[in-house]
């Protein structure tokens, strides 16, 4: 018996951090580190009498997102009032937009190619984020209260919706990495940001009802969300169990999804046009202004640089994948001009130990002029590629110059014939029985390679020594 099909649609909601106020009010947009409830007035409080007034940066950026994911765009913003009781809306309703009869999303029917694949995008709406909720002593089902900091309320931001055209867990994971790609290159969001970007993840297994887990923090969550609540559903509907229509939250620290109330349909918000906010319409001049400087997205990125510097499409295409990656190596491409060495260097070895530690690009200390130095003293024979990766770390955490750590270190290729040859002997004289194994198998060879590098600290220039192995076994 086969398995039964997943199909998975998302709900993306991205924080246009750009926007130096909030969406409908003049309190600041960076709310991030201020004490709680501080960054509020009357408007993010939804209080009587106050009236909200669009800020007209916020079109512009979601005009741009359209533009940048091929998306039909009307000629009036409308605003749509999308009504529930919850404690992180004080008003009890929402600013948003819905396709209905006289309103319209700010856009529609866009898309994006994950290589072959088209992932198509139903709309875009421009709304208001609502207060942040936290729960001080666990998670939402443990905590023995709540408390809510209003500083985030009345937030601009844009909730992409895609078709349920994501079949797995890897789509998804690379569905949100090329769009959050997308978004930092048109400067809307920085995604780096804590709940810049989230996610509501619907998934529906054939035989079972759509569930909707809300509030996932990051690609790699959604991933993990997807792989658990698939493989949850597909089990219950082998065992001939309901899989009902609900909404559930994603426990993190357990990995693990949990029941929260039943799913909502569109007519239990009761949305409506929303009387403070008149159409707004969208001029043709407008449009033409953002179509002209909209800067240069991902997948022209990716080749150009192909084209350029002469890099293959897995590396240009890992490297644009995160915007602050790809400006790094072409910062440093200026002076440094061995470009698939940079870029091996950079996706082999700095990514990934930045990825092992959980760290973001944005909290390294590398500059351009950190790799350049790095890249010519192994050029030079000053040091070897282990001594690379030992040292790039110290480059990462605390910004040193490569030369001024290998200076202080004594990290420096041994390049000494004799020495080499001396340790070789010895190795020799130890195991007599290795001259006999390398003529049955070269590949031993790499064994002595591994006793002469150890002896040197790492340090031993790898060509010479495999040259003098060579000679003296006569390989």
């Amino acid at each position: 018996m086969s398995e039964p099909k997943a199909r998975i649609g998302l709900e993306v909601h991205v924080h246009l951090t750009s926007l130096k106020t909030k969406l409908f009010c003049s309190c600041p947009a960076d709310y991030v580190n201020l004490d709680p409830n501080t960054d509020l007035c009357p408007v993010c409080l939804g209080l009587p009498g106050a009236i909200p007034v669009l800020n007209e940066e916020a079109l512009t950026k979601a005009l741009m997102v359209a533009m940048a994911l091929e998306c039909e765009y009307p000629r009036y913003l409308t605003f749509t009032r999308k009504h529930y009781f919850y404690p992180d809306m004080a008003k009890n309703y929402q600013i948003s937009q819905y396709d209905g009869p006289g309103s319209m999303a700010i856009a529609r029917n866009g898309r994006i190619n994950l290589g072959e694949k088209i992932i198509r995008i139903r709309r875009i709406n421009i709304e208001e984020d609502p207060a942040k909720t936290i729960y001080p002593t666990g998670s939402m089902l443990t905590s023995t209260y709540t408390l809510l900091d209003y500083n985030r309320s009345g937030m601009g931001m844009l909730e992409i919706v895609t078709e349920p055209d994501l079949e797995n867990s890897k789509e998804a994971k690379l569905f949100l990495d090329k769009l959050k790609s997308i978004l930092e290159h048109l400067g809307v969001c920085d995604c780096e940001i804590e709940g810049s970007m989230r996610a509501d993840v619907n998934i529906s297994v054939e035989g079972g009802e759509r569930v909707e887990v809300k509030n996932v923090g990051s690609p790699k969550d959604v991933k993990e969300v997807v792989e658990y609540e698939v493989a949850r559903q597909r089990a219950a509907i082998l065992q001939g169990q309901e899989v009902p229509r609900e909404t559930r939250h994603w426990d993190s620290a357990r990995k693990v999804t949990v029941s929260s109330r039943a799913k909502e349909t569109d007519e239990d918000y009761r949305y409506f046009p929303d009387p403070d906010l008149p159409p707004y319409e969208i001029s043709s001049e407008l449009v033409r202004k953002i179509r002209e400087n909209l800067p240069e997205l991902p997948d022209a990125r990716v080749e150009r640089m192909i084209k350029q510097y002469g890099i293959n499409r897995y590396n240009a295409t890992v490297l644009v994948m995160d915007k602050a990656l790809a400006d790094l190596f072409e910062a440093t491409a200026k002076n440094y001009k061995n470009y698939e060495k940079l870029s091996n260097l950079i996706i082999n070895d700095y990514l990934r130990w930045i990825n092992d530690k959980n760290m973001k690009i944005t909290d390294s200390k590398a500059t351009p002029q950190h790799l350049s130095q790095l890249l010519e003293l192994m050029d030079k024979g000053t040091i070897t590629i282990k001594i690379v990766k030992e040292i790039l770390p110290i480059i990462i955490t605390e910004g040193k110059m490569p030369a001024d750590i290998v200076a202080s270190m004594g990290l420096t290729t041994v390049s000494d014939e004799g020495l080499i040859e001396g340790i070789v002997d010895e190795a020799l004289r130890n195991e007599p029985e290795l001259i006999q194994k390398v003529k049955k198998d070269p590949k031993v060879a790499n064994y002595i390679v591994g006793i002469v590098m150890k002896k040197t600290g790492k340090r031993a220039d790898p060509k010479l020594v495999n040259e003098i192995i060579r000679r003296k076994l006569g390989l």
